[in-house]
């Protein structure tokens, strides 16, 4: 079983694997590209348009949350229905990659179930452009010792000033 500085670590070196030009042997440029499901990925890299897309991960207590963030066309966001569709593929596509890249860099497996629907923003750029920022969290499995963000914690604090207070003057507590 894997500690969790070990599988933060694993998912860290799995999320930095991705970066724009990588491939599968390692820094071989004849080598295969990697897919991580960006929409940079399709087309031709010099005759098409390039695409402005990323994700990051970050972590709140047992959470993995997922941010992918892309550039598009504002006639694309107007067809709502295939457009969040398109999101939330992205995001099933990046998490795929991130499971698939866990078990090369660690051996072992990740487990990452949603905990909510993914949350999709569209900002304004201009009047053609606009900027997507869609965020989804996912519950990590295997992390047992890791408590939730903004819960109270046990009394380990206040039994210890009480011990404190203890030692004091004619041992009574205030």
């Amino acid at each position: 079983m894997a500690t969790v500085y070990e599988i933060i670590q694993g998912i860290g070196q799995a999320a930095a694997n991705a970066y724009d030009g990588a491939h599968d042997d390692s820094l071989a440029a004849d080598g295969k590209a990697r897919k991580v499901g960006l929409a940079r990925e399709d087309g031709h890299f010099i005759n098409d348009r390039r695409v402005m897309d990323g994700f990051k991960v970050r972590l709140s207590g047992p959470n993995l949350i997922l941010t992918y963030h892309s550039e598009t066309k504002l006639k694309d966001v107007h067809d709502s229905n295939r457009f969040e569709s398109d999101c939330e593929q992205h995001l099933a596509d990046i998490v795929k990659y991130l499971k698939k890249e866990y078990k090369k860099v660690t051996g072992n497996t990740l487990t990452l179930t949603m905990d909510q629907k993914p949350d999709i923003k569209v900002e304004y750029m201009s009047n053609i452009r606009c900027w997507v920022i869609a965020t989804c969290s996912y519950k990590i499995g295997g992390l047992t010792d890791v408590g939730e963000v903004g819960q109270a914690s046990e009394d380990r604090l206040d039994q210890a000033v009480k011990d404190w207070l203890s030692l004091g003057k004619n041992n009574r507590l205030v």
